[in-house]
Formats: structure tokens, C-alpha cells, sequence
């Protein structure tokens, strides 16, 4: 059963207007927002209302794979095209012909995927793994992601093309704390789809006092973590039980008074002190990154300011990881939000930067 886009918020009202427009059109849609906001939702409202609605909606998720996985799901295999591929099996944008294509977590696609799926996207050609053989496919693809793509193109870990054929339609849907007035009718939706499910249930609508606290908590997990909370209500029959377990809201960091913390200095005399710190020490700064003792001819070879840019900007990630970690406790869950990334993309860089948690 496809979960209708329930909400009053005047930006839940936007997108489904934008949704009536642009389900028959099949141009490429980007659906972004937070973890839990509803992009899945989205994605079938427009597949619902489009004239594919009556052929497949087929559904992968970009960073659930690992890269040769997410290769041979896409676009199929040959019998023998690798170990352990003892018969030819189609891949999605097959099984998807005619219909819906979504692509959840694209921006966590590897870079070495992302020129394939550019190919597809402006071809309509494919080719399974181990064939020679080109396809052609029929497949209104809609894309979705809780990343920030114009980062991640500056970044270089997007593609520039692929993000402008992806973003021909873009549906942005805000957190569930932008959008408080739409709890309520969610509580409404959730709770009676869930009577079904739970048919001995005893859970009750919260009245007016619970439904003013639940609209005062700020969801950090959107509209996924309300779902939770009243399939445990339904269960539990106790809204305090649900209050107690909720997950404190944020604590802010400490902030840095404006100049050195320990000496008092004005911030101006510290930036001053910095420029001039900068000025005189520049062979200090390059050293960090070249090795100034070799000759001239390798030392020109090692400074390529590509190179000593993402240096410095890795350092500059690792110093502030670490510092919101060691703030939060090194609670990663917290200090993923505070860094407005995803979770895994902190594991990911924790492991990469080496950034662990000191041994008690």
C-alpha cells in the first residue's frame, strides 16, 4: 500500500501541487531532505499520479551496496561476467522499463558509478556487466538524497553533469520541525493505519496537553521517528513512557569567547597576530605538507596546490571532527547533526582520518 504525503504545512501543500504538474511529465526529479523526512513518500505520490503508475516502481538504495554490488544490480550480468554469477539476471533499470526508477542515497554513489549512470541517463543505453551487448531502457528515474550535492560537487565527490541531469525537477521537503502543524494529522494518519496492525492494542490518541508536548519536540529523526514512537505507543498504552524515552534534545556547544580563551585577547589583536604569524611563517605552513629538504627540481614536483588544498582541508576536517566529538562526548549520532552530515559519512571519515575515542 503506497503511504499517501499527509500534512496542512504550507510547504507540504507546495509540494503536492508541484507533484499534480509534474507526475506526466517524467523529467528527472531530486527529492531532498533530512533522514525521515518522507522522500520514499514523494517518490510514489508522483509515481502514483503519473501515467506509469499501472508498471514497476523498482527502488535501490545507493548506499546500502558496496560498489561492484551496486554495479551488478543496476545493470545486470552475464552468466560467468564474475565469480559466483552462474546465471544472467537482469538489473533494475530492466525490471524498471516503462516505469519508476528511484534512486535513494544517490549522493553516496561512488564516483566510479556516477559516469555509468550519466551514460544511461543521456543515452537511455546500458549494457549488463560482462555483455557487449547495449540495452535500451524506458525509465522515469527519480533520485533522492540527504546530502548537500553542491558541496559534494566542490568537494569532488559529485558529479557536476550527473547533479544537473538528476535536477531537472527539485523537491525540497524541511525537517518535521519546520513544519509543526503537520504532527498532528500524522499522529491522526499513524494511528489508525496502526490499530490495524496491532488489533489487541490498547494505545490512545494523546490529548491536548500530550499533543502540545509532542509538537514542542524538535524530531532530530523527522517524520520515521514519530512513526516509531506511536507503534511503541500503541504497544505501551502510556504517552510518559514515550516522553521518557525520547532522546534528549541537542545540547549546545560550548562556544569559544570572541578572542584566545585563555588570555582574553580582543578577537581583533588575534586575527592581527594570526596575519603576521602567517606572513612570517610560510615556509612553516608548506612544510607541514612538502618535504623542503629535498632538491629544487622534486621539491616543484611535490607542490601542487591541488594536492596541499585537499591536505589542508582533510586536517582541517579531522581537527573539527574531533573537536565536536570530544565536545559531545563522542556521541557520533550528536555530533553528525552538528556537523550536518549523515552518520555513516562520519564513520567513514573517522576511519579515514583515524579519529578515535580516547582509551578509558
Amino acid at each position: 500500500m503506497t503511504t499517501p504525503l499527509i500534512g496542512v504545512s504550507n510547504s507540504i501543500l507546495k509540494i503536492k501541487e508541484l507533484i499534480s504538474h509534474v507526475a506526466n511529465t517524467c523529467l528527472n526529479v531530486l527529492i531532498t531532505g533530512e533522514t525521515g523526512v518522507g522522500k520514499e513518500v514523494i517518490a510514489q505520490s508522483l509515481y502514483s499520479e503519473s501515467i506509469r503508475s499501472s508498471e514497476n516502481f523498482v527502488k535501490i538504495n545507493c548506499a546500502a551496496l558496496p560498489e561492484t554490488l551496486l554495479e551488478s544490480e543496476l545493470y545486470g550480468f552475464e552468466k560467468g561476467a564474475f565469480t559466483g554469477a552462474h546465471k544472467k539476471r537482469p538489473g533494475k533499470f530492466q525490471t524498471a522499463d516503462k516505469g519508476v526508477l528511484f534512486l535513494d542515497e544517490i549522493g553516496d554513489m561512488p564516483l566510479s558509478l556516477q559516469s555509468k549512470m550519466l551514460h544511461v541517463l543521456q543515452s537511455g543505453e546500458f549494457s549488463p556487466l560482462g555483455s557487449d551487448q547495449d540495452f535500451k531502457t524506458d525509465v522515469w528515474v527519480i533520485a533522492a538524497t540527504n546530502h548537500n550535492l553542491e558541496k559534494s560537487i566542490a568537494q569532488k565527490m559529485f558529479r557536476e553533469d550527473l547533479f544537473y541531469r538528476l535536477n531537472i525537477i527539485k523537491i525540497h521537503i524541511p525537517p518535521l520541525r519546520e513544519r509543526k502543524e503537520d504532527i498532528s494529522p500524522l499522529i491522526e494518519y499513524y494511528h489508525r493505519l496502526y490499530q490495524s496492525e496491532y488489533p489487541n492494542s490498547n494505545g490512545s490518541k494523546p490529548d491536548s496537553d500530550t499533543l502540545a508536548k509532542l509538537c514542542q519536540y524538535e524530531w532530530p529523526g523527522n517524520v520515521r521517528q514519530l512513526q516509531n514512537c506511536i507503534k511503541k505507543q500503541m504497544v505501551l498504552d502510556s504517552w510518559a513512557k514515550i516522553f521518557d524515552e525520547l532522546p534528549k534534545e541537542q545540547e549546545s556547544i560550548p562556544q569559544l569567547p570572541e578572542g584566545d580563551q585563555q588570555n582574553n585577547v580582543p578577537l581583533s589583536a588575534t586575527n592581527e597576530f594570526a596575519t603576521n604569524e602567517f606572513a612570517t611563517n610560510q615556509t612553516t605552513i608548506i612544510s607541514e605538507f612538502v618535504d623542503l629538504s629535498t632538491s629544487s627540481e622534486k621539491l616543484f614536483e611535490d607542490i601542487s596546490l591541488k594536492k596541499i588544498k585537499k591536505l589542508a582541508s582533510d586536517r582541517v576536517e579531522k581537527e573539527v571532527i574531533t573537536f565536536v566529538l570530544e565536545k559531545v562526548g563522542w556521541n557520533r549520532s550528536r555530533a553528525a547533526k552538528i556537523l550536518k552530515i549523515s552518520y555513516k559519512t562520519l564513520l567513514y571519515k573517522m576511519n579515514e582520518f583515524k579519529v578515535h575515542p580516547p582509551v578509558k
